[in-house]
C-alpha cells in the first residue's frame, strides 16, 4: 500500500512548455481497493474523469447496496500537465500511463473538446450506457439526429436502436475508447438526412 504523505508532496519535474492535456491512465489495483486511483487524484486536486456505473452490493444484514462503480476498473482520464503526473506515477507502481502502439513510449492523450463533450453527455445523464468500440455493432446504430435545446444542445450523432423501447439514447463517442448511449427527450431530437 502506498504512503498517502509521499503523494500529496509530489517533487516536481521541469519540461520546457508542458500544457495540461488529459492522459489515458490505467490503474492496476483490484477492484476492492480502499484508494483506488481516482480518488487518489482527486484527494491531490487533480482532475480525473473515471466512467462510473452503479453496481448492487450487498451490504450490512444482507440488504442490497447500491453503489457507483468504475466502469472499466483500470481505465480513467487525468488532465494535468506531464510533470504534474510524473512522480506520482514513479512513485505508485499501479498508477501508469496507457502508451500508443508502436514502442515509443508516446502517452495516450485525448483531445480536449472530445473529452469534455464526452464528460457533459455522461454527466446529463443519470444513468449512462457504456460501450467499448467492439461492443457496437451495425445493428445497434439507429438515425443521424442533432439535438437541438436541452443540456445536450447541438450534439449530433446516431441514436440507439432498442426495440419496444420508449426511452430514446444518442451515442457519444470518445474515439477509440468508449461510447456512451444517454437518454434524450424526444421532442429536442431532430432527424438529420
Amino acid at each position: 500500500m502506498e504512503n498517502k504523505e509521499n503523494l500529496i508532496h509530489p517533487v516536481p519535474v521541469v519540461r520546457a512548455h508542458s500544457v495540461p492535456k488529459w492522459f489515458v491512465m490505467r490503474d492496476l489495483k483490484r477492484s476492492n481497493a480502499k484508494w483506488p486511483a481516482y480518488k487518489m487524484l482527486g484527494e491531490l486536486n487533480i482532475k480525473v474523469f473515471t466512467p462510473m456505473k452503479w453496481k448492487l452490493f450487498t451490504g450490512q444484514q444482507g440488504k442490497p447496496v447500491r453503489k457507483k462503480v468504475p466502469f472499466m476498473q483500470d481505465l480513467l482520464f487525468v488532465y494535468a500537465k506531464r510533470e504534474v503526473i510524473d512522480p506520482i506515477v514513479e512513485r505508485v507502481s499501479t498508477f501508469q500511463y496507457r502508451y500508443l502502439r508502436g514502442g515509443c513510449r508516446v502517452p495516450m492523450t485525448v483531445r480536449d473538446d472530445d473529452m469534455e463533450r464526452f464528460i457533459k453527455a455522461v454527466e446529463a445523464t443519470e444513468n449512462p450506457c457504456y460501450y467499448t468500440p467492439e461492443e457496437i455493432t451495425p445493428d445497434m446504430i439507429g438515425a443521424k439526429v442533432r439535438i437541438i435545446g436541452g443540456p445536450l444542445n447541438a450534439y449530433e450523432g446516431c441514436l440507439q436502436k432498442i426495440r419496444g423501447s420508449r426511452v430514446k439514447r444518442l451515442f457519444v463517442e470518445l474515439p477509440t475508447f468508449l461510447t456512451v448511449a444517454v437518454e434524450v427527450q424526444p421532442e429536442y431530437i431532430q432527424l438529420l438526412k
